[in-house]
């Protein structure tokens, strides 16, 4: 699989031709709109075997071999040079795909709303949960009494099904519509509503038919660290009795000092020692109430993910990704206009329908643009596309975690699914 940014004046035809592939298969892989309108700065997925790599200064090779765990004799053979060859920078180098691809655990959220799950929600579900270990609807809601409100599910665990993949059961304390400090303190110190709370997972686990059940506690008392720890604890004895997996999902930290609501309570060393896995957290640097820069840099989720290993084995880490970006209009005002959450499809869409290129930054790894409303208003796009999921993949692989996990299916991001396939193998249980 290669990945291609497209140059100002090229065409899909064109780069088809460069890479010995055809319109079609780029057109399909990428979903394109507009085929014959391409954005300068656009990052295309080419669905070939293997990628080429040009040459860069400095590079040798024997380095560019061990970079993608090739021989030097191999890289020479399948690209019919000298082993002894001077490389010129810019030369094209064939790399062939490898013929092992480490496992992953993937995990999709899915976030219905109102009392059905949403048609486009179901053509998510069918479309991307074949490339699922779990899909995980969200989400259960933890009641002050201990019993659960579940989502809408229609037809999720049959889609579940037909793709092998694992049901998630996510319990949350939000409280309507937001996390709620109050609630959590009372599901993690009132014992009675706790030991109910428990008994309501654990039937509906078995009865629905859920694999893992995941804790999503968020806002919690910085003083209920050690409550959380005890209520997992007690939660992983009581599940595992029952054949149940456990997860959860914790803010991005980088130290274990960390202060303030989001963090304290979330103990990583204990939920690495208690969890089959942990799920971080780590997008939302731009959000939609803050200014506008990348939602996921990769330069912020590599801290979190060596500090998470310092304190939880790399076989239960597993990187929160976003599957969205933001459009900000500017200038940034506190509590003023809330940014458009979009697909990295529709930010390709308003960038081309604005006239405008797509940057790249390349400490965080993410793309970006500027442009101005029809109101003369200027905006701010960040979002992901081929580059910075790649990147994401790349880091996996690099720190040897155990899988990603998505939130939130529903928005397009075609490149994503094709790339993962491309780099992994995705763990069916």
């Amino acid at each position: 699989m290669q990945i291609h940014v497209v140059s100002k004046g090229q065409s899909v035809f064109n780069i088809a031709t460069t890479y010995g592939t055809t319109v079609q298969a780029i057109v399909d892989a990428n979903e394109l709109e507009t085929p014959n309108q391409l954005v300068v700065g656009q990052a295309l997925v080419i669905p070939i075997m293997g990628h080429f790599y040009y040459v860069q200064p400095g590079d040798t090779l024997y380095a560019i071999a061990r970079m993608f765990g090739l021989s030097t004799q191999e890289l020479a053979r399948v690209n019919n040079i000298s082993i002894d060859r001077p490389l010129d920078v810019g030369f094209r180098l064939y790399i062939p795909a490898p013929q092992q691809k480490p496992p992953i655990t993937s995990i999709g959220y899915i976030q219905p709303t109102g009392s059905t799950v949403s048609q486009s929600l179901i053509n998510a579900a069918t479309n991307n949960t074949q490339y699922l270990t779990y899909l995980a609807p969200f989400n259960y809601h933890a009641n002050r009494d201990g019993s659960l409100t579940p989502p809408p599910l229609d037809n999720l665990r049959e889609i579940a099904r037909n793709n092998n993949a694992q049901l998630m059961l996510v319990v949350t304390n939000l409280e309507r519509g937001n996390f709620s400090s109050e609630l959590g303190h009372i599901l993690l110190t009132v014992q009675h509503v706790q030991n109910n709370l428990l008994d309501n997972i654990v039937n509906t686990a078995v009865t629905e038919g859920y694999k893992d059940v995941h804790f999503d506690f968020e806002y919690l008392p910085p003083e209920d660290r050690e409550a959380y720890n005890s209520f997992l604890r007690k939660a992983k004895e009581r599940f595992s009795q029952a054949g149940l997996t456990l997860s959860t999902a914790v803010a991005p930290k980088t130290s274990a000092e960390q202060a303030g609501t989001l963090y304290t309570a979330h103990d990583y060393a204990v939920h690495g020692e208690i969890a089959d896995f942990v799920i971080l957290m780590t997008y939302e640097w731009g959000y939609s109430a803050g200014p506008a820069q990348a939602v996921s840099p990769l330069d912020q989720v590599r801290k979190v993910a060596e500090y998470a290993l310092t304190e939880i084995p790399a076989e239960k880490i597993v990187l929160g990704q976003n599957l969205y970006g933001y459009d900000w209009t500017l200038p940034f005002v506190e509590g003023g206009e809330y940014a458009r959450a979009i697909s990295p499809q529709q930010a390709i869409t308003i960038a081309r329908k604005n006239n405008t290129a797509i940057q790249f930054d390349q400490t965080a790894q993410a793309p970006f643009f500027t442009y101005y409303d029809s109101s003369g208003s200027e905006h701010e796009v960040w979002f992901e596309d081929a580059r910075s999921i790649q990147a994401k993949f790349d880091l996996i692989k690099e720190l040897d975690l155990r899988g990603i996990a998505y939130w939130k299916l529903g928005l397009s991001f075609p490149q994503n699914w094709l790339l993962l396939e491309n780099n992994f193998t995705v763990t069916k249980l």
